[in-house]
């Protein structure tokens, strides 16, 4: 279910930057965190290509998973991606820009660490605009039969995430994380770093597919003896005099932040590749041995049913249970009458959503002409019974209703789906985009009938006293 939530929207105040080298590429690369409109979301801009293109931080996008989530569109591509959305997603910013100059991110430290302390740097601003929310109501999953994978979303008050990782290894063993509020996503998951196994290590420099990795952004798994002339290998690899085998099973030049950091930053990269849905969520996650491959296609399993979710969200109303509003007490707010009064009941109210009603019959007025032999409801009155209830959450918000006329300003993105005859019971959800000021209005508009969307409309009016 996707609701409108009390809190409001959230970007960064000013420009923060980071200099680093890509993992992959070993290329020196700007990171550059800009602030964004409400309802942007995140964006990823090349600033080393002609044109500047940018590409949004969509599942639907993700072309590779083997070293990191790959975006692709129109040719353009960003590369390991996750960490960064992490670090947006666990400060709670909801709308960025991110600039690049290489298809890559920094590395840094293998964490989220460093764009935590960059974005922080330059602070956030709330913004007029509410956040949207994907409530989990039913248990959602997906899983990899070839790799084992699974992931798991569950019903739950609030995000969370908990991982379980298990490679088959002594030297990693299995480990467990779970993260149990996003407030605390900074001091628990966000220095959490990438970490390799040397027989994977191995074939990536075999294949120069890591030029940009040291010993201080990866926790590297010793799973095999190490040959001398691996050794001399990593010894050139890293930029080494020597290089040693802790006795925890780990290469030299760092030590772990915790005893379970693996399982801790693949909780981080699920974070990253979560954020690619779109949209914030309420629920619970599991996921047993997390692979990027695995979270994306989550991810986009997720995006598909919100996508459905937002066309066929028919508000559960009880049309037997007795209405917030009848329509004497509409009409005491509203100034339109009989037969131009579109509205019948109103069943939620709130400071940003509004539901209500209207019931068809044969005695409508419009069925006259339109058309005889073939009665169906005209578009512009189901987008006028809209702006009606939508007119119910405007005059709401101020003392004396009666003394206000509401007036439209423009309609977006109207869409009919269904059409309306006598019989039908049509259900109106509206709700702000962007919060109330100075008498202006922008909503979203939704209108339902037999289950089923019929009508929907981006609406902007303002509200002008007249007394």
């Amino acid at each position: 279910m996707i609701i409108k939530s009390e809190s409001k929207q959230t970007t960064i105040s000013k420009k923060a930057s980071l200099k680093g080298v890509g993992l992959h590429t070993g290329l020196e690369v700007e990171i550059n965190f800009l602030p964004a409109d409400i309802n942007n979301g995140y964006t990823f801009r090349r600033i080393d290509l002609e044109g500047m293109p940018m590409i949004n931080a969509d599942a639907n996008l993700v072309t590779n998973t083997q070293r990191g989530t790959c975006l692709e569109k129109n040719g353009v591509t960003i590369q390991t991606c996750e960490h960064v959305l992490a670090a947006l997603v666990g400060l709670e910013i909801d709308n960025a820009i991110i600039e690049l100059s290489t298809s890559e991110p920094p590395i840094m430290d293998g964490s989220s660490k460093y764009f935590i302390e960059a974005l922080e740097s330059a602070g956030t601003v709330e913004q007029e605009a509410y956040r949207e929310v994907f409530v989990v109501k039913d248990v959602i999953s997906y899983s990899d039969e070839e790799t084992g994978s699974e992931i798991t979303v569950i019903p739950s008050d609030e995000y969370q995430v908990t991982t379980m990782v298990d490679f088959g290894t002594k030297v990693l063993g299995t480990q467990n994380a779970t993260l149990q509020n996003l407030s605390n996503f900074k001091y628990e998951i966000s220095e959490s770093r990438t970490f390799s196994f040397l027989h994977e290590l191995e074939m990536l420099l075999e294949h120069g597919l890591i030029k940009g990795g040291d010993l201080n952004n990866a926790i590297v798994y010793v799973d095999k003896p190490i040959s001398k002339q691996t050794m001399e290998r990593l010894k050139v690899a890293f930029n080494k005099d020597s290089i040693s085998v802790k006795a925890n099973g780990i290469l030299d030049n760092l030590t772990l932040h915790y005893p379970n950091e693996a399982a801790r930053h693949k909780l981080l990269d699920v974070i990253g590749d979560l954020a690619l849905i779109g949209t914030r969520i309420q629920g619970k996650v599991i996921a047993n041995k997390p692979g990027h491959f695995v979270n994306t296609q989550f991810a986009k399993k997720i995006s598909k049913i919100i996508k459905m979710e937002r066309r066929n969200n028919v508000p559960s109303v009880d049309l037997n249970k007795p209405p917030l509003m009848d329509v004497n007490a509409i009409m005491d707010m509203l100034p339109h009458r009989p037969p131009f009064l579109l509205l019948d009941k109103v069943y939620e109210l709130s400071q940003n959503h509004v539901i209500g009603c209207k019931n068809v019959t044969m005695n409508e007025s419009f069925f006259v002409g339109h058309f005889p032999g073939a009665p169906v409801m005209p578009g512009v009155l189901i987008i006028e019974a809209m702006a009606q209830t939508g007119g119910i959450l405007v005059l709401n918000t101020v003392p004396d209703p009666e003394n206000y006329l509401t007036f439209f300003m423009k309609m977006d993105n109207v869409k009919f789906k269904q059409k309306v005859v006598p019989g039908d019971t049509l259900i109106f959800n509206c709700s702000l985009i962007t919060p109330i000021r100075r008498g202006i209005c922008h909503m979203q508009g939704y209108a339902y009938a037999n289950g089923k969307l019929c009508a929907e409309a981006e609406l902007m009016a303002q509200i002008t006293k007249v007394k």
